[in-house]
């Protein structure tokens, strides 16, 4: 615009924030319109109570898991800083002492975890050992002289309660020098006064004279290999000085440190091994408080427990993201699913049911599992369930409780036969609890090859073993606060009773049957094979089953009725639809994304995501409206191996003149011919940046194509 002022110059308007913004609440984002639900705040406030009780069971379970490695890291810190911590004037005089006391702490390759397991481990250290914990990776390390530098400055800011004098003497030494040298004179100082501590719970280490400096090196593979030999050399002269421990994160083997250090740097290291619980067997342990419990009441279908069990085995062995993909299923449940406001306690969805509009009663006779409940029962009921209201949520509620009390039984069986298959001959029914469950969410178990042939491996288990087994199963009934399976428990009792009780009989008439007839006297090979083989025909005919094997037979059967009664698959009873999550779909396609079959289609079809009616064109045709890069890369399909630019660029040119609705005998300008040049520039730019092209040197002015056909 133009002005008539004398001077022209640039003004600031700050925006007025407290007029502009817009607070909206979070529920409702929650609602979904094509639902049709009246109760989104109520489910959003369900799943976010449900995922507060699994986040913190998680957590607690993650303190249980790192406590035992936790307690032995502290044991050997506290051990190694002994010596010095009695007399440090004396601790370098001896050879042995100039070792750097060092934790190799074996993680596993689930490198996304290890933070939470670093933060977790300096929190310990702090409260246990010493107030001067330090943490470093090898993007801030590329050299000695920046790793000393990152280290002076985390441990000046472990001093959180410095008088300002102080606080300018550490800013002083920041500026002036990194050095071993220095920073044993500023631990000697802080080792004379004290480390000031705020916090009460780190009252424990400051009591300590003279206090470690913990040094944690994250992913030690990363760092360069002259950096740790450097440093550790220069800090193992100034030990006595400068009691440092160093504590290796190492994700693949301690074979590692071998291969970074020679063995001239490497003795100067008192190297102790630490191992911390394998991704595996960490999985089990959250899939068995999370998932294979009555305790909570979102459960998962087998294709979408698939899923995240895929993406964990076969991308990163990462609990972390294990848990987030079940954060996210738990989200899309209650998002997709208006019905999921009862996927709570019992008490409180019976509460809810009493509530329940038309609309909602409507949904509920809509459901599949509920409506194969329905033809199932008498005309009357029929009636009753389709037309009365009241009467529905009263057998709603009936329904729910009998769901809760299915998923008592059904995990209780699952772990007695768990503990009967998972010792046998090639795991026909898989080792992992996780893999039989799987199997029994997806099918009736007991119709599968695999469980006929378990049952035929049980039936040739030896005494000791039977008892082992059925001991265990005790106590898994036993662990149960619900008394649901109270006579089965009672009934595995009685087996072992029988089994105990089984007198040296049965022993004798085995060792009868084993015996060999004294008529056999001929000795030629062919005569005693063919006695051999005519004794064991007639065994197998006329031998009868001894005590053990008839109480063993029917343990075997028993098992199988459990099987058969309470491990039927969830798609059998009605209403699970309410706590089972079966969108696998959603999950494949935020989890395990395919970047390849995204960018081809954002490209060759951008109607697909921005939804403009524009966009929209036959195929094989290029819009002219669409972005640039599209328009490029349309055009380089057409393309063989190698594209020559300026074909490419006249056929960019010809596309965006039609868009700007050019005669075709007009001419263009030179100002709008360098803007178009311009911005083919950019387009190819871009599909160089995306891996689409690369240059070549085969011909002047061509590129060459790196991808071939569609996606």
């Amino acid at each position: 615009m133009a002005t008539s002022s004398v001077s022209k110059g640039c003004f600031v308007f700050k925006p007025d924030f407290k007029k502009r913004k817009i607070s909206v609440p979070v529920e409702d984002y929650f609602n979904n319109e094509e639902l049709n639900s009246e109760d989104s705040k109520l489910r959003f406030e369900t799943y976010r109570l449900l995922w507060q009780r699994i986040k913190s069971e998680t957590e607690q379970l993650q303190e249980e898991l790192n406590e035992n490695l936790f307690d032995n890291l502290v044991d050997f810190l506290q051990k190694s800083h002994s010596e010095f911590q009695k007399n440090s004037g004396n601790w370098g005089s001896q050879m042995r002492l100039r070792e750097i006391p060092t934790a190799a702490l074996i993680l596993g390759v689930n490198v996304t975890d290890h933070d939470v397991i670093f933060r977790s481990l300096t929190e310990t250290l702090h409260n246990n050992v010493t107030p001067y914990v330090v943490s470093l990776q090898a993007k801030d390390c590329p050299d000695v002289k920046h790793f000393l530098q990152k280290l002076t400055s985390e441990l000046m800011d472990c001093c959180v309660d410095r008088n300002s004098k102080e606080g300018q003497n550490d800013k002083a030494l920041r500026r002036t020098s990194y050095s071993m040298d220095s920073l044993s004179s500023w631990y000697s100082t802080v080792a004379q006064t004290g480390p000031k501590m705020t916090s009460k719970k780190r009252a424990t280490c400051s009591q300590w004279q003279s206090p470690p400096v913990v040094l944690i090196l994250k992913n030690m593979e990363s760092f360069s290999t002259k950096v740790l030999q450097d440093f550790i050399i220069i800090s193992s002269q100034h030990l006595h000085e400068f009691p440092l421990i160093l504590i290796f994160g190492i994700a693949t083997s301690p074979v590692i440190i071998h291969r970074l250090l020679p063995h001239s740097v490497s003795s100067l290291l008192c190297i102790e091994l630490f191992q911390s619980l394998s991704c595996k067997e960490h999985l089990t342990v959250v899939l068995d408080k999370l998932l294979l419990t009555p305790q909570f009441p979102f459960k998962l279908s087998k294709k979408a427990l698939q899923v995240l069990t895929n993406i964990f085995l076969y991308h990163d062995f990462s609990i972390q993201n294990f848990i987030k993909g079940l954060k996210l299923s738990l989200l899309e449940h209650f998002y997709s699913q208006p019905l999921s406001v009862l996927c709570c306690d019992l008490s409180e969805a019976k509460k809810r049911i009493n509530v329940f509009s038309v609309n909602q009663c409507e949904k509920i006779r809509r459901l599949p599992s509920f409506r194969r409940y329905v033809e199932n029962q008498p005309l009357e009921k029929q009636v009753a369930l389709l037309t009365n209201e009241t009467f529905l949520k009263e057998e709603t509620q009936s329904l729910l409780e009998e769901l809760h009390v299915y998923h008592i039984n059904y995990f209780l069986v699952l772990r007695c036969l768990h503990n009967f298959t998972s010792s046998l001959p090639k795991y026909p029914l898989g080792r992992q609890i996780r893999e039989l469950y799987c199997t029994c969410l997806e099918k009736k178990i007991w119709d599968s090859e695999e469980y006929e042939s378990a049952l035929q491996l049980l039936r040739m288990l030896a005494k000791d073993e039977l008892m082992g087994i059925l001991e265990q199963c005790v106590k898994v009934l036993n662990s149960s606060t619900e008394k649901q399976l109270s006579n089965t428990a009672q009934k595995i009792k009685g087996f072992l009773t029988q089994f105990q009780n089984l007198d040296a009989d049965s022993k004798e008439e085995e060792d009868a049957c084993g015996s060999q007839p004294k008529g056999l006297q001929k000795t030629d090979l062919y005569h005693l094979q063919k006695s051999l083989l005519e004794m064991k025909e007639l065994r197998r005919t006329t031998k009868k089953p001894t005590k053990f094997e008839m109480l063993r037979e029917n343990v075997i059967n028993f098992i199988d009725n459990l099987v058969r009664d309470y491990l039927l698959p969830p798609e059998s009873q009605p209403l699970h639809e309410v706590v089972y999550f079966s969108a696998a779909n959603t999950l494949r396609e935020h989890l395990n994304a395919a970047p390849r079959i995204a960018l081809h289609t954002a490209l060759n079809n951008p109607y697909y995501y921005l939804k403009n009616e524009a966009l929209k064109s036959e195929e094989g045709c290029i819009p002219n409206v669409a972005p640039d890069i599209c328009i490029a890369y349309k055009l380089h399909l057409e393309c063989s191996r190698l594209i020559n630019l300026v074909d490419w660029s006249e056929a960019f040119a010809t596309v965006v003149t039609a868009a700007e609705k050019m005669d075709t005998n007009s001419t263009v300008s030179e100002e709008m011919s360098e803007i178009i040049h311009a911005r083919f520039i950019r387009a190819v730019s871009e599909l160089e940046l995306l891996g689409f092209i690369k240059p070549t040197k085969q011909k002047t002015d061509h590129v060459a194509r790196l991808t071939w056909g569609g996606c």
